[in-house]
């Protein structure tokens, strides 16, 4: 039995650049204050678009690269936590879109780990023999849960879309594995806390600001660095390999103090980490593979090269993945 493997990718990024200069004009900051705390100098925001719309573009992208015709696609999985409705799914909008007549389709919500819990998700799927081809999305639209008034969250987030067609066969990323975790005793330090059941829309929860994300980011530091640190360990035992045998470390693209103290506990040269921060932001479940899918392009990654992935989120979840660049 052939490993799964991502035999295509493409990413949509909208047009409308927010840069540090302008938030100067929103909040009182500044681009070094921004810059020296989180590495970011600016971030895309979609105007007149949608979710589903991001989700969309990069989904017809990666079919068009991997040569896939959509009507062969089995099943279309979308990472991401914050969907076009409560419902139906913005997978099930996707699919329509893109002409997936025979697939089947869900929403999968780990916030900013989604896009390998999809990745695992479609992997197992593909690896049980049930389905060939799987297409991965993941797409946010965080601006729209951005309260623009709070310094602390507002200059981290942009919106953005990737997508990957998973197989059984072709030349591409083999899934060598991926692990997951997650910790709820801590869900209230990454939260949305409003418009669920648990708090329904009223005028009270609009006054509190409780439909907006919340996060406590000295906490949220450092269980990031901890859990993405221990993950990509983790997949690294489960490989039987060791840090030198990773050509590339693609990180979950929060914030480059982050990231940084995660390559500093590992042996990968900082060269060897991909960064996308800095133009877009913190992008979520999309972050990761709008990553990949730049590295992949940009860099010719050899046969038989392995890209290390690790992504930490909201719920507290967090994950790792190594990849094997394979030749079929």
């Amino acid at each position: 039995m052939k490993k799964a493997r991502i035999v295509g990718m493409g990413s949509y990024l909208p047009e409308k650049v927010l840069t540090n200069q302008d938030f100067e004009q929103m909040i009182d900051t500044s681009d070094e204050w921004i810059t020296s705390r989180t590495g970011i100098k600016e971030r895309r925001i979609a105007e007149g678009e949608s979710t589903a719309d991001l989700g969309t573009a990069a989904a017809r992208l990666a079919l068009k690269n991997a040569r896939v015709e959509a009507t062969a696609v089995d099943l279309v999985l979308v990472a991401t936590m914050t969907p076009d409705y409560i419902s139906s799914s913005t997978a099930a909008l996707i699919q329509h879109r893109i002409g997936a007549k025979h697939a089947g389709a869900f929403d999968l919500q780990a916030a900013c780990t989604g896009f390998l819990y999809a990745l695992a998700t479609a992997k197992a799927y593909i690896e049980s023999g049930m389905y060939q081809t799987v297409l991965v999305v993941a797409a946010e639209k965080m601006s729209t849960y951005v309260d623009y008034q709070d310094r602390g969250t507002s200059i981290l987030f942009g919106d953005g879309a990737s997508a990957a067609v998973v197989r059984n066969h072709g030349s591409g990323l083999a899934i060598d594995n991926v692990c997951l975790g997650s910790d709820g005793e801590y869900v209230d330090l990454v939260i949305i806390p409003g418009g669920g059941v648990k708090n329904p829309t009223t005028h009270d929860t609009i006054d509190a600001k409780l439909h907006y994300f919340k996060m406590d980011g000295k906490e949220v530091f450092k269980h990031a660095v901890r859990r993405m640190s221990a993950a990509a360990r983790e997949s690294l035992k489960k490989a039987g390999l060791v840090e030198s045998d990773v050509s590339w470390l693609v990180p979950h693209q929060a914030n480059m103090r982050i990231m940084d103290a995660i390559a500093k506990g590992f042996s990968i040269p900082h060269d060897r980490m991909y960064k996308t921060v800095h133009k877009y932001g913190n992008t979520s479940a999309s972050s990761v593979p709008i990553a990949l899918d730049e590295l992949i392009t940009q860099h010719q990654v050899k046969k038989g090269e392995r890209i290390l992935l690790v992504a930490f989120g909201a719920g507290l979840t967090w994950g790792a993945s190594i990849l094997t660049k394979v030749e079929d």
